[in-house]
């Protein structure tokens, strides 16, 4: 028997409709761009050594690590997207470390230089940033590209719990994230929040409490959801090797968004489910099957388990 998810319907709001619908079918891929960024807890603004699960590499193919320039890396960022996807249209997707932690003016020419390669075919401008790393002037330099681009504006919260942000060295408190959505409350920007669920320290309670918070935020349009995947070259890639502690299954996390996305606001769109590094970079979990397979297996168990995005959120 058929189901829903056969004809492309899933239990969620998920990014790939969104984007068929609002593009008009056109076929849109996002082009990573490496502006060659640090972060505050990185270069000692605020602390050494990262995020304790965060190596850089492990979040950027290796197409953009190993080409320098801007416009090399969008130039073949879109040839291999004609070729690989037969991508039409484009969104460029400023991605690794922070990439708002720079003088705005330097921002501007970096972001203008990556839009101003096929103009004619780009459609979009992403952002990613920590909520430490933004002000009243680098909003008003995203939202000046808002009158001829969609431009999504993409936070790391992470955790809503400020004793798991220390514990990770984050070097941003829960309360500056709020800080930052204050700034953003009437922002023309499309605002995406990245969280992480699976710390060993937190239980189930505290992980469903970020729906709560997320849900609060009338400004946030979109959600990327990650499970904690350990990666070479993390701190805490090193502590895991030498003591592993608990991770999610596939089942156990299936089992987790089951409860969480019912819980979330039915507006919101979902553009990740779950996250996870190249084979040459993982540690665990290792749940064995390639991206495509784990995002089939995980949509067919929300099916299953009669998830409704929404259904549990009483606004």
């Amino acid at each position: 028997m058929s189901t829903l998810l056969d004809s492309g319907v899933k239990p969620y709001n998920h990014y790939g409709a969104y984007l068929k619908e609002k593009y008009k079918g056109q076929r849109v891929f996002k082009v990573i761009v490496d502006g060659n960024f640090t972060c505050p807890n990185r270069d000692g603004s605020k602390g050494f050594g990262g995020c304790t699960y965060c190596n850089v590499d492990s979040f950027t193919p290796d197409t953009a690590r190993k080409i320098p320039s801007i416009r090399e890396q969008v130039e073949s960022g879109i040839e291999r997207a004609r070729k690989s996807y037969a991508a039409e249209k484009f969104i460029i997707y400023f991605q690794p470390n922070t990439n708002t932690y720079a003088p705005t003016h330097l921002l501007k020419m970096m972001y203008d230089e990556a839009l101003s390669i096929d103009p004619d075919n780009t459609l979009g401008l992403s952002v990613g940033t920590r909520p430490d790393c933004l002000d009243f002037e680098k909003i008003a330099l995203l939202e000046s590209y808002t009158d001829r681009l969609d431009v999504d504006l993409e936070m790391g919260m992470e955790s809503i719990h400020n004793d798991t942000l220390e514990r990770i060295n984050r070097g941003c408190s829960h309360d500056e994230f709020l800080a930052a959505m204050r700034m953003l409350e009437h922002t023309k920007l499309e605002l995406c929040v990245h969280t992480i669920f699976g710390f060993p320290w937190e239980s189930e309670e505290m992980m469903l409490a970020y729906a709560d918070e997320i849900n609060k935020q009338k400004q946030i349009k979109f959600v990327k959801l990650h499970h904690l995947h350990i990666v070479e070259g993390s701190i805490m890639g090193v502590k895991y090797k030498r003591e592993p502690f608990k991770l999610f299954t596939i089942e156990e996390y299936t089992d987790f968004l089951a409860k969480f996305i019912p819980l979330l606001r039915p507006d919101i769109i979902i553009q990740r489910i779950f996250g996870i590094a190249d084979r040459e970079l993982l540690i665990a979990p290792n749940w064995g099957y390639p991206k495509s397979k784990i995002q089939t297996h995980i949509d067919k168990g929300l099916e299953s388990r009669g998830v409704k995005q929404g259904s549990l959120y009483f606004g």
